[in-house]
């Protein structure tokens, strides 16, 4: 059972589940070294900028920003736009993390990632019974082959640099890194409909600024999954 579980056993078995991320992680990193020093970057600054963000799709936009010479104040404020989405991940495990230790919540606001969200919530919807302590071991677990890997391979990239051939075609990380975090969520009638409006919503807005569309376009899905859901339970109810 889920109460008697050692918390050594919740962490490993949030890294066990993790490694599979290892397949797009390493070359998601690599990509971003590389690309980081082709803008110019040294290698100082490519650590620093992925150490410091941890966060690809921000650091991919401000790193095309700036690339365009945009204003650093557009740079900063269109990647935090493209970061809002942890904002909304805090608010969902809020529930079962919210009352972590304070130095527990630090860190695990910094190491909040889309694969370390993902597991985590379908780990504890699967384990409704987790104490605290088990759901805390399982998020950080989760994160270790993902966040330490990240760096290593931006790291490994920002020193191949041009030695990466480029018909490698490592953007392919990006995409199947979205779908192996989705798919196994799409369960019920709610979380399909929130996905239906989330692709066509992002399509549809596609032309907005930097990162505007795929924000409007995820507050419509959480606002159709959620409006379906209770149009679900109260024709139950009836």
């Amino acid at each position: 059972m889920a109460s008697i579980t050692p918390i050594s056993h919740c962490f490993w078995r949030g890294a066990r589940n993790a490694l599979p991320f290892l397949l797009v992680i390493l070359p998601f990193g690599a990509l971003f070294g590389v690309a980081a020093t082709d803008a110019g970057l040294d290698l100082a600054e490519v650590m620093g900028f992925s150490i410091l963000v941890l966060a690809g799709a921000s650091q991919f936009t401000a790193l095309q920003l700036m690339n365009d010479h945009a204003p650093a104040f557009m740079v900063i404020v269109t990647s935090l736009a493209v970061n809002l989405r942890m904002a909304m991940y805090s608010v969902s495990l809020a529930p079962h993390l919210g009352r972590a230790a304070p130095w527990h919540r630090v860190l695990i606001a910094y190491l909040m990632t889309d694969q370390s969200f993902g597991l985590s919530q379908q780990e504890y919807e699967r384990a409704p019974a987790m104490s605290l302590p088990q759901k805390v071991a399982y998020f950080l677990g989760a994160c270790l082959p993902t966040c330490l890997p990240w760096s290593l391979s931006t790291l490994a990239g920002a020193l191949a640099g041009k030695a990466i051939p480029e018909g490698l075609a490592l953007d392919f990380a990006v995409p199947v890194t979205f779908l192996a975090m989705i798919a196994p969520g799409l369960r019920s009638v709610p979380h399909l409909a929130a996905a239906a409006v989330s692709v066509i919503a992002a399509l549809a807005l596609s032309s907005l600024p930097t990162g505007t569309g795929l924000l409007l376009a995820a507050l419509l899905a959480m606002w159709t999954g959620a409006t379906v859901e209770r149009l679900l339970e109260r024709r139950n109810a009836a």
